[in-house]
């Protein structure tokens, strides 16, 4: 596969993975939804897993184009998405993740 293909192919798995977020967050109101039931838990887990996903492929985006790809969309965070990692993802509370997804992640979705 050639690195357009490979590049091509990240971002609709990092587009794939952002419409999955937005379907899953979609009934999330508080952090107590991911905690109340096994399914809010899977939720927090799931939504968690496709983080991370990004946060890989933004790396590698991000090396494959030298940096010119992510450059053309100053305007986003790029440096913290593509920290995501799993030692983050655990290492925050629940409060913090509800935060993260409903302010930075859902919302703008919602907007598209």
């Amino acid at each position: 596969m050639s690195d357009r293909a490979v590049i091509s192919e990240k971002l609709i798995q990092i587009d794939e993975a952002l419409q999955r977020i937005k379907r899953r967050f979609s009934g999330i109101n508080s952090p107590d939804d991911f905690l109340d039931s096994d399914r809010g838990l899977d939720l927090l887990d799931a939504i968690g897993m496709m983080l991370i996903a990004i946060g890989e492929n933004l790396k590698k985006v991000d090396s494959d184009t030298q940096g010119a790809l992510l450059q053309r969309y100053g305007s986003i965070d790029w440096k913290g998405a593509k920290e995501i990692s799993f030692h983050t993802i655990i290492s925050i509370s629940t409060q913090q993740k509800y935060l993260i997804f409903a302010r930075r992640i859902f919302q703008p979705l919602h907007q598209l």
